[in-house]
């Protein structure tokens, strides 16, 4: 059955939003992401601003690359749960670790948390809904 099949069938909360609207919403954070993060990983590379500030931007690339492979290609719910955990602990992360020196990028990564902090209590609670399955 394709990931979509997959996904239609699995309970879910009545205020999930639809597959489109998550889509919509990635495509609008994703270019706040790709600045944001650059910059960070420039200003490392040209020593300007330590590695272990750009640390938690790696951890975060790396878990919300990984989401998607774990929640529609292994279909792992509790994994995709963990995963989504530690991109949500990473962003706060992120906003601590660069604050005092660009709080720009800081502020940046608000609608990033907002979104994951609603993404992150959907994921929890059809994990829930649908354990055993």
């Amino acid at each position: 059955m394709d990931w979509l099949t997959w996904y239609n069938a699995l309970e879910k909360p009545a205020w999930t939003p639809a597959p489109r609207t998550i889509g919509t919403i990635w495509q609008i954070l994703y270019p706040v992401i790709l600045v944001s993060f650059g910059f960070v990983f420039y200003r490392a590379w040209s020593g300007s601003v330590s590695w272990w500030i750009a640390l938690p931007f790696a951890i975060n690339l790396a878990a919300n690359i990984a989401f998607t492979p774990i929640q529609f290609g292994l279909r792992n719910m509790p994994l995709a749960a963990a995963d989504i955990l530690v991109v949500w602990a990473t962003i706060i992360w992120m906003v601590i670790a660069i604050w005092p020196s660009h709080r720009w990028v800081a502020l940046a990564q608000g609608p990033y948390l907002v979104w994951v902090s609603i993404a992150m209590v959907l994921q929890l609670s059809i994990t829930w809904m649908n354990r055993g399955r």
